[in-house]
């Protein structure tokens, strides 16, 4: 069985945590659960934290000069309790590779937050990020983020979850500080980088081979930018079957005529969005197993994280397939 790293995730409480809603309310969320048994979660309310009860009128992101974060019923202006035990939670975080936050929520939620007219205008104006997560986005904005709600997406799932494995085996390099480490990470990961960008997986090959014989704390750090910046967004399709082609390549002399056809006709029901990436992915791993490639077998873009973390179900919006 494959050896995967255990993933640092800081998690908004009210998924699956504790009952911390405003109404009082614990969120049953299927990905916190499935996630549970491989992932070391760091749970977080923000508006708890700053004093706010349970149940509790609920809090408003409002327009002026500036955005401020106020409780509408009794008029009291948040922001700066917000900003204090932000820095204050962020200075003393451990190094983490990721972040789950509760959608639309005025401190947790990444995008699309309300922002409103002003404390007795219910107008919506805007949409922003909240509060606390301007602050992840601020600091972090490299790691694992994502909002539960989008996590119901096949391609946004699938996103995340191979960005925080890989991110959590990327800390464990640093940990152990060598050019080994690092050079292995690299090589286990190929096809998987290359999925993401072939260009920036060349970079990131330069920055290994150090032909200007920098220290290994600039190699490591300059790798990583490469590294964030390679997994801002998820893979393409396209960028997919290219990587499945060329592993298939692998084996062109040992396959037969109807089994290269059969595979080709794979690829473009994969192409078309007959069939998941799951289903490609499978036949190359078996081809891999069954001509003994051990280049191939340790290649992570087979396996990315846990299979039991693996579901094709999708919420229909946006792509089902990646």
């Amino acid at each position: 069985m494959e050896n995967f790293p255990t993933p640092k995730v800081v998690v908004s409480r009210c998924l699956e945590f504790e009952e911390v809603r405003y109404n009082g309310a614990v969120i049953p969320d299927k990905a916190v659960q499935r996630m549970q048994n491989h992932v070391e979660f760091i749970p977080v309310c923000p508006e708890v934290e700053i004093g706010l009860g349970v149940p509790r009128d609920v809090i408003r992101v409002v327009r002026g000069e500036e955005e401020r974060l106020v409780q509408p019923k009794t008029g009291e202006d948040l922001t700066e309790k917000m900003s204090e035990f932000s820095v204050d939670f962020f200075d003393h975080l451990p190094d983490v590779d990721g972040f789950l936050m509760k959608n639309r929520s005025p401190t947790c939620g990444v995008q699309d937050v309300k922002v409103y007219q002003s404390e007795g205008n219910s107008q919506v104006v805007g949409k922003t990020a909240g509060f606390f997560a301007k602050e992840i986005i601020s600091r972090h904005g490299g790691l694992a983020i994502e909002e539960e709600g989008r996590l119901k997406n096949f391609t946004l799932r699938h996103h995340f979850l191979t960005k925080l494995f890989t991110l959590a085996g990327f800390r464990e390099v640093k940990r152990k500080n060598t050019t080994h480490a690092l050079q292995q990470f690299h090589a286990d990961n190929k096809y998987l980088f290359m999925a993401y960008h072939p260009g920036t997986l060349k970079k990131m090959g330069q920055v290994v081979a150090n032909h200007n014989h920098n220290n290994f704390e600039e190699v490591i750090r300059y790798y990583e930018h490469l590294l964030h910046a390679l997994m801002q967004k998820p893979a393409k399709a396209s960028a997919h079957i290219n990587v499945c082609q060329h592993i298939a390549g692998y084996f062109k002399k040992e396959l037969t005529k109807a089994e290269k056809e059969s595979f080709s006709d794979l690829l473009d029901q994969y192409r078309d969005e007959k069939v998941p990436l799951s289903a490609v992915i499978s036949v190359l791993n078996c081809w891999s197993a069954r001509f003994q490639s051990s280049y191939l077998i340790k290649q992570t873009y087979f396996n990315p994280y846990p299979s039991d973390l693996l579901e094709i179900s999708d919420s229909g919006k946006g792509r089902a397939y990646s």
